[in-house]
């Protein structure tokens, strides 16, 4: 009688318990797919812009400069809104394809106009859209998949994501080579488009939208947690700093590798950039995959201390050999840190915002601390190296790290163990 039973619940049952399991399972294959079309606008595409003023445009490196600066600084400004913006709303597949629209438009702006301020105000639009469009995917990660398995989800968004850059690269180098560099910029527009319809695919009613701003359905109707608060949380302030640091030290690191490559080469510095850039996002592809289970395993604190050390020995061999092919190999360091690190950052911000509903806000003001720490390192050692050198400026970048290194390993703790305990003390109380 037990048996039959059992056959009739699966059968009157179990095939709508399997629709809803291939429901969640197709979001969340959805998201892979996402995640693989977005091509890094900053990291895969901005270069050839960047050519694509100086030799198809013929604008001067000042012209150029302004241009591209106008995205970093777009993005900074524009970060920490975004941030609580994703908070509030519940049309999350809409904010990614509507900025995902406005960067396809932006950027045939661009190929269509040649004036300076057309340039610059869809160079502002991008940085903006770009902010949007990361924050949003870790908030629809979040919801979809839950916070216990967050780390494994970030990994895998990592993972898939540097994969659709070396792909975009790739692609992009190739049409530049052989069809001209202006078909790079229409080939990113189908990328937008091939994102605004992956991003429809993942189903609106997977998303919890409070799991996806870090607070727990009992919060629902508390008030959640202020600026104020977040300011008061003394970890997160330590993490921020550590974050600031990191970025001091790594932001400037590959554009100088790239200007070095690029000095005294006639013929091939394109072929050396290429390779740096490749060598980074192929290493970044399994390290971030490792990332998000070892931060389970290990913790997250000593993950950091990896990232950190790994930024300051690449300092140190770069002022080794000056020899093209070595520099580039030194990159693998720069997967490694940077792999680690756009992991962690997510991570981490989701243990310490934990039922306060204020994840995106949190991880939109530490990813302006990212922007301001690029900014600074950039803009710093460009006039570093100018008075003192290259070697210099990989000693002052190397010595910022080892600060930041000890900084971190003195005053951060390990946020798995203090999120566990905080569970803990909440459900004795």
């Amino acid at each position: 009688m037990q048996k039959l039973k059992r056959k009739i619940n699966n059968l009157l049952f179990g095939r709508y318990k399997h629709s809803l399991s291939n429901s969640k399972s197709t979001s969340v294959r959805s998201l892979d797919r996402l995640n693989l079309s977005l091509g890094d606008v900053r990291d895969v595409f901005e270069p050839y812009l960047a050519i694509f003023l100086a030799a198809d445009r013929h604008w001067n490196p000042a012209q150029v400069g302004i241009a591209l600066s106008t995205t970093s600084i777009a993005g900074i400004l524009a970060q920490t809104p975004t941030g609580a913006l994703v908070d509030a709303s519940p049309h999350k597949r809409l904010m990614i394809a509507t900025a995902t629209l406005a960067v396809a438009i932006s950027y045939m702006v661009i190929v269509n106009f040649s004036a300076l301020p057309a340039v610059v105000a869809a160079q502002a639009v991008i940085g903006i859209s770009a902010v949007i469009v990361g924050p949003t995917v870790s908030a629809i990660s979040l919801g979809v998949v839950g916070k216990d398995r967050l780390n494994k989800r970030v990994g895998r968004n990592e993972v898939f994501n540097h994969t659709g850059n070396v792909c975009a690269a790739i692609v992009a180098g190739l049409l530049g080579q052989f069809a001209g560099r202006i078909w790079i910029f229409y080939f990113l527009v189908v990328l937008c488009v091939v994102t605004i319809f992956l991003v429809f695919q993942i189903r609106n009613q997977d998303i919890d939208n409070t799991k996806a701003r870090g607070d727990e359905p009992e919060n629902d109707n508390k008030e959640r947690a202020t600026v104020k608060d977040l300011l008061g949380n003394r970890t997160l302030i330590i993490f921020a700093l550590s974050v600031v640091m990191f970025y001091l030290a790594n932001g400037a690191l590959l554009p100088l590798v790239s200007q070095e490559l690029t000095a005294g080469q006639q013929n091939t510095p394109s072929l050396y950039i290429s390779a740096a850039i490749m060598v980074t996002q192929l290493t970044m592809i399994p390290v971030a995959g490792w990332a998000g289970t070892a931060a389970n395993r290990w913790g997250r604190k000593p993950l950091l201390l990896i990232a950190f050390t790994a930024v300051l020995v690449r300092t140190g061999l770069y002022t080794i050999s000056h020899n093209p092919w070595f520099l580039v190999s030194v990159q693998v360091l720069d997967g490694i840190a940077s792999g680690i690190f756009t992991v962690l950052v997510v991570i981490i911000v989701a243990d310490l915002t934990q039922g306060t509903g204020r994840f995106n806000l949190a991880q939109g003001a530490i990813n302006t601390m990212i922007g301001i720490g690029a900014a600074i390192s950039n803009l710093a050692s460009g006039f570093l190296v100018k008075a003192a050198g290259y070697k210099v400026g990989f000693i002052t970048l190397g010595v910022i790290a080892a600060i930041g290194l000890f900084w971190l390993w003195l005053k951060m703790p390990e946020t798995k163990e203090s999120q566990s305990q905080d569970t803990t003390k909440t459900e004795h109380n």
